[in-house]
């Protein structure tokens, strides 16, 4: 996620200026690889470059034949980095064997719109892809209806009577969040498809816009999370202040407390499923209503982490308790039961002890959340060797 913002705004100027592009994606790796399967790079031909489709090994060789290549259509390419004949080709020694899809506009253009409002609108794709000939680049969409190439307008159709198949992979791959290959009969052929699902971008909601609050938005936009930065106090919760945000506004409390019998507090925001909120005002009546509302809400973000040592977030807990009208014999256990689906501290142990060093710390955490990764050292990670048609989380 973290340079796609970059590659779509690219790819929007060229579709403004009419300049044409190659648009290169991994879909598979065979042992080590620095990106997995759904990286993207956009090559313009004016020569500018947004996205990795490696660790910078890659990158040179693929843009220096990605027009030669593509000039009869779109083509899927085998890249080394292990060494072959005892040379390394392009200069890495990762080890790994790379496929990319190289396709200029004529197929890459509808995919990118998909890709796009996507993005936009925070929701996940599913997408479905022949990777042989005849119909390389053919594709169908699960989650959103793509519109011309460069439009956000009306959605077109999605497939004929005979994308079916193809249109039944893409649902398969959102449904199951999971990317494979598989071969389907096609038009009187087989064809080989690729099935991959696009997780929808992150959101991170900031509860609180104190100075520790800033280096968490700036290292969450630089990641591609969509950064909401919500505070009581107006003199904090401003522009100026939080300048890459996507939304900074004061968050009336008096408004948010007198929501929580009637349901889902809307004030709070317009959560998605894996949104993650981290609530740091280092007010007790702010943090205590907002965590209220957090709690009344049917689906709440995936993480929610506090602030501050567990005895403070117990006495939030308790709290909201009171707000919510448990009985009081009811209290204790319920905070129990709370804490364990809280990350309260919120953040990992890096030893952090400034607001930059803190924000690295809660921003790995609820990556290690997202990915359900172990946090460990890599050195003690065993990894397999073997290909890999995985998802780009």
């Amino acid at each position: 996620m973290t340079d796609l913002k970059r590659i779509l705004a690219l790819w929007r100027a060229r579709e403004a200026d009419g300049t044409d592009y190659v648009l290169a994606t991994v879909v598979a790796v065979e042992g080590s690889s620095y990106r997995r399967p759904g990286a993207l790079m956009l090559l313009s031909a004016d020569g500018q470059r947004a996205g990795t489709v490696s660790g910078g090994c890659l990158e040179a060789q693929v843009a220096s034949r990605a027009w030669w290549l593509t000039s009869g259509g779109p083509t899927v390419k085998r890249y080394s980095t292990a060494e072959e004949d005892g040379e390394r080709p392009y200069g890495s020694g990762c080890g790994g064997v790379v496929y990319l899809l190289l396709e200029r506009r004529a197929t890459a253009g509808l995919f990118l719109a998909a890709v796009e409002q996507a993005f936009q609108r925070r929701i996940p794709l599913g997408v479905a892809t022949v990777l042989n000939e005849p119909e390389i680049g053919r594709r169908a969409f699960a989650g959103i209806n793509p519109g011309p190439a460069g439009s956000l307008g009306a959605p077109a159709p999605l497939a004929g009577k005979g994308d079916a198949p193809l249109q039944a992979l893409a649902e398969r791959a959102l449904a199951g969040r999971e990317c494979f290959e598989q071969q389907i009969a096609d038009h009187g052929t087989e064809a080989r498809v690729w099935a991959h699902y696009r997780p929808a971008r992150p959101g991170l909601w900031i509860y609180g816009a104190g100075d520790d609050a800033q280096p968490l938005q700036r290292l969450a936009c630089e990641l591609g999370w969509r950064v909401s930065v919500a505070d009581g106090r107006s003199h904090l919760a401003t522009r100026e202040r939080f300048p890459q945000a996507d939304e900074v506004r004061s968050l009336a409390i008096e408004d948010l407390a007198g929501s929580f019998a009637h349901g889902a507090p809307a004030v709070l925001g317009d959560f998605r499923r894996d949104d993650a909120a981290v609530l740091m005002t280092h007010s007790f009546e702010q943090d205590a209503k907002i965590l209220t509302g957090l709690l009344a809400l049917e689906a709440r973000p995936a993480y929610i982490g506090v602030l501050g040592p567990q005895r403070r977030t117990r006495e939030l807990l308790a709290e909201a308790a009171q707000l919510l009208g448990l009985p009081a014999s009811a209290i204790a256990r319920q905070v129990e039961q709370w804490l364990t689906e809280l990350h309260a501290p919120t953040g990992l142990d890096l030893g952090a002890d400034a607001p930059e060093t803190i924000a690295l710390s809660v921003l790995a955490e609820m990556q290690k959340f997202r990915a359900a990764a172990t946090a460990l050292p890599l050195r003690q990670v065993r990894t397999a060797l073997a290909p890999v048609a995985g998802c780009l989380v």
